[in-house]
Formats: C-alpha cells, structure tokens, sequence
C-alpha cells in the first residue's frame, strides 16, 4: 500500500473570542477593591510619562502648571546647582570658609507642621512579642547558676505565641547547644510558668487552667476539680452526673462554670501583643437620602486621583518633527495611559451600575435588616445587566458596601433561598436569621432540637429538613440542644 503526502489550500470562516492585553488589564483593574488600585495607580503613575494626575494648582515656586506630574519635571544638572549656590552666596555675602562650625542650629517655627513628622509620630510602634515580653520577665528573676537562666530562656524560645509549650523538654535539652540538663530545664520551667500572664508554659490544657485558678486568689477547689476530672463532662453538659459525683450542687457547679469563663484564658499569651486586624475601606457607600424615601448609592473616591493623558508626552507621539524611535516610545505611553484610564472608568461604571441595582434588588434589606434579604443571584444580574456571570463575580470580588446597617461584602447580598408557602422567595440567609430568633426565645431548660425548630419553620410555610437547621445551627455557632440545656 502506498502513501501518498499531499498540501491543499482551503477557506474557512469560525468566530473565535480572544482576549487583547486591554481587555485582560481592564479585567485586572475590575477586580481590584480601592486599596489595590490605589496602589496600582500610583505604580503607574511613576512608570509611564504619559499619565498624569489632575489635582489642586502645584507651589508657583517650583514652576509646574496645575496637575503636571513632578516627574516630568527636567532635572537640575550638577552645573546649575552650584550656579545658583554661588548666586546666593554672593548675594547675601556668605562665606562659609571664615564661619566657625556649627553644632547645632536653632530654626524658627513658621507656625506650620511638617506632615511627614506628624505621620512619623502617629505611626503605631512595634507590638511586643510574648518572647520579649517573657524574657524582659526572665532577666529580672535571680538565678541560682547561669544555666538555669539559659535554661528559662531556651524553654521560653520555644513557646507558642499563644503561651503554650508544645515541645518536650527532653528536645529541648537534645537540640540546645550547647546541651542542657534535663533538671535544669525542669526547675526552669516550672519558674516560666510563674510569669505573666498565668497559664504561660503549660503542656496541656487542663495545666494550663490550673496555673491560672492557683493564681487567682480565694478558694478555687469546685473549679479545680472540674478541671482535674470532670472536663469531658463539662463539655457534654452532663452536670447531674458531676453532682452525684462530686458530692457538689448544680448550683454551685453552674458557679464556677460562670467564674470560668469569665476568668480562664484557653490561649493565655494571645493577651500580650496587639493582633493584626485587616483593615476594610468600603468601596461603595449606601446613604439615607437627605429628602426622605429611599437610599443614595456612590462609590468611594478615596485617594484615587482624576487621571489624564500628558499634553507634552502627546505632543511628542504626533509630532512629524521628531524621530521614528521618539514618536514610538511616546505612541506606547500614550496608549498604555489610555487603557488604564478606560480601565478606571469601566471598572467605576460597572461597579456603580451593579451596586445599585443590589440596593434595588435587597430593598427591605436596609428596612428590615438580614432577614430582609431576598433571593439574588449573579446570573440573574448578569442577563439583566447584560453581561457575564464572570464579569459580576469580578466586580463584587474582595468589595465592601458601607451602608446604615453596617459594612458588609458585596457577595453577601447574593445569595439562594427557597419559596415559602405562600409563593414569596426568601433567602438562606433570612432562614438562618429565623433559626436564631427561635433559639434565642426556647425554655432554656427544655431546649428545642433541630427536628422541633424545622417543624416550627415548615408551620411557618420554610420547607427545610432537620439536617439543613443542624448546618445552619454549626454555621451561627450555637450548640446542640444537649448542650444549650440549663439545670
């Protein structure tokens, strides 16, 4: 059998989608809540020469016109700077040879602050670390001998930053060089677990409340004896079975259960040192109109400057007086200031057009609160905003809505739900708001279990199982039944 190799031209007509590096920039930008493009904005701002951000008219002394960019300033040279330092000189007579030295210069005060300063001065500083704070502590202590100081501060190396040790001290004396006695690291930790807070150094949690009841003062014997022996059933709620074990009260057991958790920490060293706490700006704000009836939606300006394409860097790219490579270094910058700017006013625009219709759609939101929260879904804004379904998630993506109710995710506003009885749509997050009023208002001493609260939610026209109100309890952090129950 023969094989035969042959070439053919031929037409074909397919419609194919393909991303330009606009549209995947202008996608980037869409997606970035205010903080980002701040700092992206900014980054291009001192990249490319064509973009310029239009602000107040610039100090008339430094000689630049309203809005330009002191980048595009031309730099002194060396030659006009010791120019201008001879002018002065012999201007005001100035001869720094015959002049003694100064050590220090006394300045008068115009009257006005120096903002970088004020910023310096305002700055947050470093938060202690539980090490610092405990080593601080340690130095303090007299010492028998130096090892046992380099023991406290070898067990001290390896305590979590929520106070507990969770290294043996057998690796401890192992992995220290040089090597320590196991003795030594012994007699040491039980002088680290003295320290403050209470409860820093244990190895487990039952130590770990009993450093913390020795330290309080007064008799504690209920409360160490439900650490001792009793957790497990503390934890089950199982205080008859305590009682008839102990010989103690419910009373007096519910007592030190209350004295408990209102004096233990199960994570003592999380109390030293301030916790990171991301900081939310919101990029869309909902308001109460000033005349009554309604709601104004807007978004966030922020620090986010009026961008604009630079007359100079424009001039260059259409000028037939300048070379091919100048024009084209200008053309690119141009069009490069130019996407980003269309980027800027898409990503405005459809976030504004998306925010007001959520606040269109989630009405009795701001009315009624959560459980006024109706079914929406994305695809559903996408077809009535004619757009993807991509293109939405984008948008609300990593975005928060300031509104009189408080800051919430755009994403929380979309949200399933179920039709009642009555042929009206609710969503999930309005059962769930329904699940907690009914636990809020139960007999504490005869709690109702999932399968009551479905059949109380099914007579209020919410099919849901009793499976789904277990997930929705879990979800809102409210134990079981067993439990919440009260002796």
């Amino acid at each position: 059998m023969s094989q035969v190799l042959s070439q053919v031209l031929s037409q074909q007509m397919r419609l194919e989608q393909r991303l330009t590096p606009q549209l995947i920039q202008s996608m980037a930008v869409l997606q970035k809540p205010v903080a980002d493009l701040e700092t992206y904005i900014a980054e291009a701002l001192e990249s490319n020469p064509a973009l310029e951000a239009e602000g107040p008219p610039a100090d008339t002394a430094e000689g630049r016109r309203p809005g330009r960019h002191p980048r595009t300033q031309p730099p002194d040279d060396e030659g006009t700077r010791f120019a201008r330092l001879e002018r002065y000189s012999r201007e005001y007579e100035l001869d720094w040879a015959e002049r003694p030295p100064v050590r220090a210069l006394r300045v008068q005060s115009s009257g006005e602050r120096d903002a970088k300063v004020d910023a310096m001065a305002n700055t947050a500083g470093r938060a202690v670390s539980l090490n610092e704070y405990l080593s601080d502590q340690w130095s303090l202590v007299e010492h028998a001998d130096p090892v046992a100081r380099q023991a406290g501060l070898a067990i001290i190396n390896h305590i979590d930053p929520d106070g507990c040790l969770r290294v043996r001290l057998d690796e401890i004396s192992r992995t220290t060089r040089p090597s320590l006695p196991l003795e030594a690291l012994e007699v040491a930790l039980r002088g680290v677990q003295q320290l403050d807070p209470p409860g820093v150094g244990a190895r487990d949690m039952v130590e770990c409340l009993l450093l913390q009841l020795d330290a309080l003062p007064g008799d504690n014997t209920i409360e160490k004896t439900l650490v001792r022996n009793h957790l497990d059933d503390l934890a089950r709620n199982r205080l008859p079975a305590i009682a008839k074990a102990t010989g103690f009260t419910v009373g007096e057991i519910n007592e030190a259960l209350r004295a408990m958790r209102s004096t233990l920490h199960l994570h003592p060293g999380l109390q030293i040192g301030d916790r990171p706490v991301p900081t939310i700006r919101p990029d869309v704000i909902v308001e109460y109109a000033e005349t009554g009836g309604g709601v104004t939606v807007r978004l966030a300006r922020g620090n986010l400057p009026a961008l604009r394409i630079s007359d100079e860097v424009l001039a260059l790219a259409k000028s037939r007086g300048n070379g091919k490579e100048t024009r084209d270094f200008a053309r690119k910058h141009v069009e490069a200031a130019g996407a980003l700017i269309d980027a800027v006013a898409f990503r405005s625009h459809r976030l504004l057009d998306v925010a007001r219709a959520i606040v269109e759609k989630q009405r009795e939101f701001f009315e009624l609160g959560p459980q006024g929260l109706k079914v929406l879904r994305m695809s559903d804004l996408a077809a009535e905003l004619e757009c993807d379904p991509s293109t939405i998630s984008r948008t609300v993506a990593d975005k928060y809505m300031q509104t009189p109710r408080g800051v919430f995710p755009l994403r929380y506003f979309f949200t399933g739900g179920t039709e009642t009885g009555d042929g009206e749509t609710t969503s999930w997050d309005s059962v769930k708001v329904r699940v907690r009023d009914l636990i809020d208002g139960e007999d504490r001493k005869a709690p109702l279990k999932d399968d009551q609260i479905a059949a109380k939610l099914s007579a209020e026209g919410i099919d849901i199982s009793r499976r789904t109100v277990a997930k929705y309890r879990q979800q809102l952090n409210i134990p079981s039944a067993r439990h919440r129950r009260e002796f």
